[in-house]
């Protein structure tokens, strides 16, 4: 099976015995590619997602000697809500990753004033246009129903968010069985990078990603379109 081979050879798989040491070697190499890009380019760029996973990650990430004024921060998704509320992943950012030294980083959240996520995505975009593409690592979490960022099995829009090659960097997107409406990034967003990392914990997961990995739609897994794309090259931190 040719494709397999192909896509294969663009994934790598770390296994850890504990969530701790996966994010700590994941932290450590999104350092290394963070230091690369400011000794070639002066600058560097890293999406991050939010949500509870990847605490110990941030908490591992903020202490890695790198130098964050250099670097420039955003989120792969966000909810709909007040920044200071504790479902608001800015919020979550401020308080584990953008701390002591890295809070000389550049953040660009996605949250404004806006009334809605729809509402903003205009002016978000051009937020955007300040981090410094290709992005060096894009960090994925991926849920149990194989959502990446704040794009959901069943959503409104899922298809055209899944275009490799849409134009749009940014999407509001309506969960079916989650609260918030979201802005989030699209998959073209997310593939103009130059590396993707993803944090992986449990059973479930894993059931989930071999499902994606053997083929399912993008639909239905929408982690299967960055497993099945041969664009970018994927590192995967089990544990």
């Amino acid at each position: 099976m040719p494709e397999l081979e192909a896509r294969s050879s663009r994934l790598l798989q770390h296994e850890f015995s504990d969530s701790t040491s996966a994010a700590q070697a994941l932290a450590s190499a999104i350092a290394q590619h963070l230091n690369r890009a400011i000794a070639a380019r002066g600058k560097a760029s890293l999406i991050v997602p939010g949500g509870r996973s990847p605490i110990p990650l941030f908490a591992a990430l903020r202490e890695q000697p790198v130098d964050w004024k250099c670097v420039w921060i955003t989120l792969t998704d966000e909810r709909w809500v007040d920044v200071e509320s504790p479902d608001s992943n800015e919020h979550l950012l401020h308080e584990h990753l953008l701390v002591d030294a890295a809070s000389a980083a550049h953040f660009i959240p996605l949250k404004s004033a806006q009334a809605s996520a729809a509402l903003a995505l205009d002016d978000r975009t051009r937020q955007l246009q300040k981090m410094p593409r290709p992005v060096d690592v894009v960090m994925l979490g991926m849920g149990d129903d194989g959502h990446i960022a704040s794009l959901f099995p069943n959503a409104e829009g899922l298809a055209a968010a899944l275009n490799s090659n849409g134009p749009a960097q940014l999407v509001a997107m309506q969960p079916p069985n989650a609260p918030h409406s979201r802005i989030s990034h699209s998959l073209s967003s997310l593939l103009d990078a130059r590396q993707i990392a993803l944090l992986l914990h449990g059973e479930k997961k894993r059931a989930c990603f071999d499902e994606a990995l053997a083929g399912a739609s993008p639909l239905l897994l929408p982690i299967a379109a960055v497993l099945a794309q041969m664009r970018v090259p994927v590192d995967v931190y089990w544990s």
